[in-house]
Parts: C-alpha cells; structure tokens; sequence
C-alpha cells in the first residue's frame, strides 16, 4: 500500500490543489479515469465557447443587413472548425500533467474505496490522513446507443453532419444547437414544453425564446416517440403535446438534458460517505463529507455546477488543508451566463424565486438603448433586469441579455461583493459610450422606483 499526505480523486479543478500541495512538499497522489483537466477544458466549457466564436462570426455575417452592409458566406469549413477545436483539446491533458512536481504521482484509472481512507486504483492500494472528491459529473445517457451527449462532440471523431437535432432546452442544448444552426448545419431543438432556459427569470426567458426562436428550428412540447438508425439517418417519430406526430430525419442526435453524478463508481458503500437522492455527496460548510478527513468540491457535491464555482472551492479547500484555515467559505452571490445567441448572464434570485420566499422587492426592467454603443448594434431586445430590497437598496438579483452580458454583469458583481448597494452603481463614473453605460439608466431607474415604491 502507498502512503501519501493527501490523494485527489479527479483532476479537473482538483489539478490545482495537486499543484499547490506538491509546491508545499506534500506527498500526493491524483487520479483521474480520463483527461487531466477534467470536463472544462476538454468537453465542456471551453472547448464550446471555442465553437460559439465561429457561430458569433457566422451569425454577424449573415445579419450584417441590419447595418446596410450586404454580405454573403460562400462557404464554412466545418470540419476544419472541427479540427482546429481537437487540436486544442489534445494539447490539454498533456498541459495540467506538466504542472506537477516531484511530489506529484499521477494515476490514470478508475478509484474506488476500500474504506474511510483507502482507495484503489488498477489494482493498488492507496492511503492518505486527506482524501479529496473532485470527480465532477458526466451528462445523462442518451436515449439511443448511436446518439451522442456533450462527451461525443469533443473531440469530434469523423466528418462533422449535415443535419442534427438537439434535444433538451438548457444552456447546453442552446449554445451547442446555436453553433451548429450558425455554422450551417440543418438544426432541429426538441424541447418538451414551451421554455427555453426555463430556470432563468422568466421575463428574460421569454425574451430569449423569441429572439432564439428567429433563427433556430424549436419544436416546443414535442418529444421523441421512437428512434430509428438506418443508412446514416436517424429516423425519430415524434409527438406533440396536441397528440399530433410528425417524422423527422438528421444525421446526428444529441442528448443536452442534463448532468448527473459520478459517484457511482466510487464505491461508496465501503465507507461513511452519504449521498444524497440525487447521489451527490453531502458536506458541511468546510466542504468536508461525513467521513472525517474526506472532502468533496466542485460538481460531485451537486450545489454550484459551475467551473468557476469549483474553482473557488478548491482554492478555499488548500487553506483548509495546506494552511490550517478555519474560516468557512459561503458564496452569498453565485452568477452564471449562457453562451448563446442571445447572450445571457444572472445573479441572485429570479423573480419567481423572490415571490415564492415571500420577499418584498421592486422591480426594474431597463433597455440598453440609452447607450450610443448599445444602439450601434442595432438591436432593440436587450435588457437589464433589478429585483432591489426597498428597505435597504440591495440587489437581490440582476439579470440581462444582450451581447457581452457576461462581461457587463461583472460590474454589477463588483457592487454585490464589496457593499451590496444599488447607489453605488448609480453613482459610478463610467466611460462614454461604452457598453456598459447602459447600466447607468438600469441603476438610476431602479433607485427612483425603490424611493417610490409603498412598502
């Protein structure tokens, strides 16, 4: 049996702790079954925003009439897209391996638990006082043996298709079915009811369903009946929440409905590790599960499946371990984007999540119109979206959409993480016509309806 000071199950953001123990001359071991890396860099997060810059191209292109500028694409080389986007996903696993010193022993292979405080990995047995969870998720199981998930897209194996269909209405199926409607590639996206991101606000939802809606196929409250695989094709029956069917054909179908837990595969059940009815492994607030000396960040614990989230985690996870921190990590604001066409980005509480905590709130919705920059894009849905406590002018949530919403909500962040006050945004110096101006009329505006508001 091999003795180390802490073992790391998963080297996604995992990696890094490995990389910071092993700088401090810990002994430490890291196991992954697949790419070092983890599902960001090689099937998820980056390799797709790779693909949604040459949708955002192709997109601009094909709109450029909006701007009296007549254009035309006289051809897409998908699959050198394609390739270009593999040759930087093979270059990955390499790259984190070669982060690690000395101290570092790396397994490639599936661990699983003997006990408390020993894993197995290709038949050897390993040992550590710290042992640390980091085996993220993996997408839903696709409904038929020859449909891909995420997983199948990158590295994209063969010739890219000339049709495909997505099934599944978050941000996974609408970033990746926007690339490839973008790219030209016949799409098709099946959703089960009539939302789109369903789990935004819902005034932003609709605004995306009908801007999405102009340039994507959406077939809402359709599913599949029956699949059918035969000369390339896939051959789906499907039927509408009308009772009405159609057949429909594309060369590839895609599953995006979803992720789930890796944990079982870890033998659990050796140990004193709970999950929960999700199968995500529960933890307390200083991330450790409930067998001492045994922790979970990032996605296997089910409560922030963001890159971004996992990476603080881990980071806050090294104090603990590395540095004897006590101090517990909470993330009181937790923002996320979707990559789309059009963009979105949120943080704090939608309004149908404020009305069903029962909390008193004013709502302020403001078009980004008042910006010179924002009218040079000559469109008219973008928005930007307060829900403010009128007792204290806190944000409890903002939510926009519209081009490099990711970016501008970093301002509004800013605010939320240093004193969560909508004053502050109002009384901000901000770079004419930037952008981002176009918060200056959203903060304003919110401010004069809290001071107007009755509660």
């Amino acid at each position: 049996m091999k003795t180390f000071d802490i073992i790391i199950i998963g080297a996604g953001r995992g990696s890094n702790l490995a990389k910071k123990a092993g700088k401090r001359g810990k002994k430490v071991a890291i196991i992954e079954k697949a790419e070092f890396g983890g599902t960001c860099p090689n099937k998820g997060c980056v390799p797709s925003k790779l693909l949604i810059g040459y949708a955002h191209v192709a997109r601009s292109i094909k709109e450029a009439s909006r701007h009296f500028i007549d254009a035309q694409i006289n051809h897409i080389d998908v699959a050198k897209i394609f390739e270009e986007t593999n040759r930087r996903i093979a270059k990955v696993d390499a790259a984190y391996r070669g982060t690690f010193n000395e101290n570092v022993e790396t397994f490639r292979g599936v661990a699983s638990f003997v006990s408390n405080h020993v894993v197995t990995v290709n038949g050897e047995e390993l040992t550590a006082p710290s042992i640390v969870i980091a085996t993220g998720t993996r997408p839903r199981k696709a409904q038929h043996e020859k449909a891909w998930t995420s997983d199948d897209i990158f590295p994209l194996k063969g010739t890219p298709p000339k049709s495909i269909t997505v099934v599944g209405a978050g941000f996974i199926g609408c970033e990746l079915v926007n690339f490839f409607d973008a790219v030209g590639i016949k799409s098709k996206l099946l959703v089960r009811n009539d939302k789109l991101l369903e789990n935004e606000d819902r005034e932003i939802s609709a605004i995306f369903k009908e801007e999405f809606s102009k340039n994507i196929d959406v077939a809402f409250n359709t599913s599949i009946q029956s699949i059918d695989h035969k000369d390339n094709l896939f051959h789906l029956t499907l039927v509408n929440k009308d009772g009405s069917i159609i057949t429909h054909e594309s060369e590839a179908l895609l599953y995006a409905t979803g992720r789930e837990a890796n944990t079982d595969t870890l033998a659990l059940e050796n140990t004193n590790i709970e999950i929960n009815e999700r199968g995500f492994i529960v933890r307390d607030s200083s991330f450790e599960t409930t067998a001492k000396g045994v922790y979970v960040v990032g996605d296997a614990s089910g409560e922030h499946m963001l890159q971004h989230a996992a990476a603080a985690e881990v980071n806050h996870l090294s104090k603990i371990l590395l540095e004897d921190s006590k101090e517990v990590q909470k993330f009181k604001y937790m923002p996320h984007a979707v990559f789309s066409d059009p963009e979105v980005a949120s943080v704090g509480l939608t309004e149908q999540k404020a009305e069903a905590l029962g909390l008193e709130y004013v709502v302020s919705i403001t078009p980004w119109l008042a910006s010179a920059k924002a009218q040079s894009l000559r469109i008219k849905y973008p928005r930007t979206k307060f829900l403010i406590d009128p007792n204290s002018y806190e944000i409890l949530g903002c939510h926009m959409i519209g081009p490099e919403s990711s970016t501008m909500m970093h301002q509004v962040l800013s605010i939320m993480h240093i004193e969560n006050d909508i004053r502050h945004l109002k009384e901000m110096l901000y770079i004419h016509p930037a952008l981002s101006e176009a918060l200056l009329p959203a903060a304003v505006q919110a401010v004069a309806k809290v001071k107007s508001s009755n509660f």
